[in-house]
């Protein structure tokens, strides 16, 4: 055996050794949640039970997670006859975390979605709560202005590589299969399979899981998790160009990620679009209503420093008021941390055994704007006026281009997209078109005037100095040429390396979290399906507590299959 096989088969035995190894630690049985005393904070004291009354519920953030947790567990409460108060701690002023909307000219009438903007028909989650809910649901894109053909594109920073048409859809397959060949019909495939896997987590007897890790482990999907998109599409017979050119340009608008970095599973998750859908007002509407069927107990302004696991197997939460300024301590039978840890502020005392990952998230910039000049044909070289600049403008690497695993990998196009979202009318009364343009770093005003089209200004400057500076902001710009702006700096979601290991929805006894699937899948849908798992979970605690009130059931609770099919 030659050195570079030998290395191979060390590389896939520690592959294999690896996941047997974390999917045995997903069954090792969960410790005991209340009743007789089994904390490191104390020994076993059968007389140490807690009183019997409203079970008392702390869930820590109002985004999709926390809000999927609150509505599931009062569901469960309601099947089993639990009398159960749920306080929901939230810091931020608004409910919905990375779903919320900003209104053009602060008008109510023309909200849009500064964060996750849709979702999808196998988004049960979204979907079954949307209707429980009885929300509008619209399909996404409804408000666009459809004044050109070209409805979406890909740009590498020199020329649109593919330009999709709204009026004849068979037009676009046959250019997809004639540019192509069998890529597309393939990738859909392979979709359709990697999607069919992840759906399993739904049901019995995947769900509810007490290890993401031995879950996705038993439905075959840590092989597309382990690899990254460009090896992963490679080795299912997706071409290179096609990779390229579509699928890249849906990881960068989606995760602002290139191939050669994104894992497979998330590559794939990028190209389940079908059935894409929105919320009339707004997708945070979703999780305001799910809080609201919960009867929770929102606290917004309210900052949870320290976490307290009692003897008793209690919680005590310390928390702000930041409108009062006031501290205040409760005490809760199970915290729910339903935010990314690390940037959570958040001190456990006595420390976690394990503490979650510290997972480098992706920094992005969003800039809404509205202005009366469409995008410029100039800027996107195209020959002349009458050919207008598509509505939606995905951007990809130039061919050759090789960025490698760079974090910084947005190349010559310099954004990761730019879409036209609607139309609104101004204080003129003239039409303004409104644009969300997401990029790794703060658009300058240069940049904006060029994709407008805008004359660069024409005034005196200091010596050494350019008029229009990099320096300059959007705010620089007349208010004739941008009527309005709204700039957010965001931390949305994690850099989605290749991995094997997933953190565990349990991390103490009574304290829950649903981060974990961040670095799996990071979407709404995701954090909904982890917000019901962790409420499954304790609902199952719920029913298998005897009269003295210990819990048997987590113990004995079925295990999923732990065979890794490779």
């Amino acid at each position: 055996m030659n050195i570079f096989s030998r290395a191979k088969a060390i590389k896939w035995y520690l592959f294999i050794w690896t996941l047997c190894y974390t999917t045995a630690l997903g069954f090792i049985p969960l410790p005991k949640l209340r009743g007789v005393v089994q904390s490191p904070l104390g020994s076993a004291n059968p007389e140490a039970s807690v009183e019997p009354g409203p079970k008392q519920i702390a869930i820590i953030g109002a985004g999709a997670a926390g809000a999927s947790t609150a509505y599931s567990l009062r569901k469960y409460a309601e099947e089993q006859g639990v009398q159960l108060n749920i306080t929901v701690f939230e810091r931020a002023d608004y409910i919905g975390g990375r779903s919320t909307t900003v209104n053009v000219f602060d008008d109510p009438a023309y909200p849009i979605e500064l964060g996750a903007s849709i979702f999808v028909e196998v988004n049960y989650n979204l979907v079954n709560a949307s209707k429980e809910l009885g929300l509008g649901i619209r399909n996404a894109g409804y408000e666009r202005p459809h004044e050109t053909a070209e409805v979406l594109s890909v740009w590498d920073g020199k020329e649109f590589v593919f330009v999709m048409e709204e009026s004849s859809s068979w037009w676009n397959i046959a250019k997809l299969i004639w540019r192509y060949g069998l890529a597309p019909v393939r990738t859909q495939n392979l979709m359709k399979s990697t999607v069919n896997k992840f759906l399993q987590l739904y049901n019995e007897p995947m769900f509810p899981f007490q290890s993401l890790t031995a879950a996705a482990a038993s439905v075959g999907l840590l092989d597309a998790t382990s690899t990254p998109g460009a090896t992963f599409l490679s080795r299912n017979n997706i071409s290179p160009e096609f990779a390229r050119e579509i699928i890249q340009a849906s990881t960068r608008v989606n995760y602002g990620q290139n191939l050669p970095l994104i894992h497979g599973l998330e590559a794939m998750v990028c190209m389940a679009t079908d059935g894409a859908v929105a919320i009339e007002g707004g997708n945070w509407r979703i999780f305001d209503g799910m809080l609201k069927s919960a009867q929770a107990d929102v606290r917004l302004n309210h900052t949870v420093s320290t976490i307290t696991r009692n003897a008793d197997n209690t919680v005590t939460l310390d928390f702000s008021d930041q409108r009062l300024k006031q501290v205040h301590q409760t005490n809760f039978d199970e915290v729910v941390i339903a935010a990314p840890y690390q940037y959570s502020g958040l001190t456990l005392n006595p420390p976690l055994e394990h503490t979650p990952d510290t997972v480098p998230f992706h920094t992005l910039y969003v800039t809404l704007l509205s202005s009366p000049h469409r995008l410029s044909w100039k800027y996107f070289n195209l020959k002349s006026p009458s050919e207008r600049t598509p509505e939606t403008i995905l951007t990809t690497l130039p061919q050759g281009t090789d960025l490698g695993d760079a974090e910084e990998g947005v190349g010559p196009a310099g954004f990761w997209s730019i879409s036209t979202l609607r139309t609104v009318t101004a204080e003129n009364n003239k039409t303004h078109y409104v644009y969300k343009i997401f990029s790794p770093s703060r658009p300058t005003a240069t940049f904006i005037r060029e994709i407008l089209g805008l004359e660069h200004p024409e005034t005196a400057s200091p010596p050494g100095q350019n008029s229009d500076s990099d320096f300059s902001v959007i705010g620089d710009i007349p208010k004739e040429d941008v009527s309005w702006f709204y700039e957010k700096l965001w931390h949305p979601y994690p850099f989605m390396y290749p991995r094997v290991t997933f953190e565990d929805p349990i991390l103490a006894p009574g304290v829950w979290y649903t981060g974990g699937i961040e670095s799996f899948i990071s979407t709404m849908e995701t954090s909904a399906l982890m917000g019901k798992n962790v409420a499954a979970l304790i609902a199952r605690s719920w029913e298998d507590q005897d009269e003295d009130g210990e819990i048997k059931g987590l113990d004995d609770a079925p295990v999923v299959d732990e065979r890794v099919e490779l």
